[in-house]
């Protein structure tokens, strides 16, 4: 993990970008696993953790109709969720996670283990949908070392 966060805060240093995020599952371990990174203040503004759809909502901007229509945990209301934090937080970059840790409430057709990631800045959007396996805290692990993935990928690919 060190590696890859070491990576990331070079690539967004050099490139001279900032970074907030959404939490949903992670419950802000995302945001601490990046300001364990010594000089993270360069480039990360903040997080703010979006564990309620109150907050989702009027905090984040996911709208009213997407977490009616298609929920909480969904690749629409991540996607809202990253656009939404880099949008209040004013960073270049905004990554949202949404998804059900367990070991409780999960459904047949959104099992424990279900994250949607997004990375999002203002001309480009990814979304990534996974189904993990394990403990919630082995879950919410896996989602964080995801979304980091993600983001170096995203950067390398898309921010110029």
């Amino acid at each position: 993990m060190k590696r890859l966060l070491s990576e990331i805060a070079r690539r967004l240093i050099k490139k001279r970008l900032t970074l907030g995020v959404c939490e949903s599952c992670t419950g802000g371990m995302l945001g601490s696993i990046i300001t364990s990174q010594s000089g993270s203040s360069k480039y990360f503004k903040g997080g703010i953790i979006a564990y309620s759809n109150e907050v989702k909502g009027k905090v984040v901007g996911v709208k009213k109709y997407t977490l009616k229509k298609f929920g909480a945990v969904s690749e629409e209301t991540a996607g809202e969720m990253a656009c939404g934090v880099r949008r209040k937080l004013g960073t270049d970059i905004g990554i949202g996670i949404t998804g059900i840790a367990g070991p409780t409430g999960g459904t047949k057709e959104k099992p424990v283990g279900l994250v949607y990631i997004s990375v999002c800045s203002k001309l480009h959007r990814v979304i990534k949908r996974y189904i993990f396996k394990g403990t919630r805290e082995l879950i919410r692990k896996r989602a964080c070392r995801a979304s980091l993935e993600i983001l170096k990928e995203f950067i390398q690919k898309t921010v110029s």
